[in-house]
């Protein structure tokens, strides 16, 4: 590995950030796209704020054919920039593969990847979600009632798409080189007929609207962390999916 000196003399042939995404959530992808841009012996940098790449990226250049060069810390708070040379091959599975078919290989086993989960009934108005190596409890399919044991699974769905999107916009801001000290998201939606899926009324029970506010508090240009904030929302899984059964309504603000 190479010494502070020799790392700060380095000029990278390729520059990328990955925010605060770990190896297990698309960094992987990442990092094969942009060392594919670097010519093989040129060093790709990378900026990441989240703390276990620097265990598992080493072992990665290892197995991929790459050279870990070494690591300093970054300009920005928790920022951390790692060093990489571009190897002239990759290696999968033991045997030798270039670095630009192992990236198609990757891209398309997680175009093809389902999440698996599995939910039991265990108690009164009661059903705990199992998946991977963690489980939650949710109550009944929908309530309004002012306190209950467990989150419907209406509240779910809701918090769901407001966790995803805060979660992102963070990423995205980190990414993109804007600070942004504090994000607020509310969620709110309305069915069309809540008696219709009690039973009550012939109708339909789907949501009418759902709505989100997110509050950005930042000292940076508001065009600009709207401009992040949009493209998190157009490349939202959750969004996508729900703007083409309801009405979904999303504003943004800097406070």
């Amino acid at each position: 590995m190479n010494n502070v000196v020799d790392l700060e003399d380095l000029a990278p042939d390729v520059v990328f950030d990955g925010g605060d995404l770990d190896c297990g959530s698309g960094l992987v992808l990442m990092i094969r796209e942009n060392m594919l841009r670097a010519p093989v012996g040129g060093v790709m940098e990378m900026r990441s704020s989240e703390p276990t790449v620097a265990d598992d990226l080493p072992p990665w250049c290892r197995m991929a054919g790459h050279a870990f060069l070494g690591q300093l810390p970054g300009t920005a708070p928790g920022q951390t920039r790692y060093f990489v040379r571009r190897g002239e091959q990759a290696q999968a599975s033991g045997s030798t593969v270039d670095e630009a078919a192992a990236l198609a290989d990757d891209k398309a086993r997680a175009k093809a990847y389902a999440w698996r989960l599995r939910t039991r009934a265990t108690g009164h108005q009661k059903a705990t979600v199992y998946c991977r190596n963690f489980s939650w409890v949710l109550g009944q399919p929908a309530s309004f009632e002012e306190k209950d044991a467990h989150p419907c699974a209406v509240e779910a769905l809701l918090g769901a798409l407001g966790a995803s999107l805060v979660t992102a916009y963070a990423t995205a801001c980190a990414r993109r080189g804007l600070t942004v000290d504090d994000i607020e998201l509310t969620v709110s939606g309305t069915l069309h007929n809540i008696l219709a899926h009690l039973g009550l009324e012939e109708g339909d029970p789907s949501f009418a609207e759902i709505e989100v506010k997110c509050y950005a508090s930042t000292m940076d240009e508001e065009a600009d962390a709207r401009a992040v904030f949009d493209d998190v929302v157009a490349r939202s899984p959750l969004a996508a999916t729900l703007k083409k059964a309801t009405a979904l309504n999303i504003k943004f603000a800097v406070v």
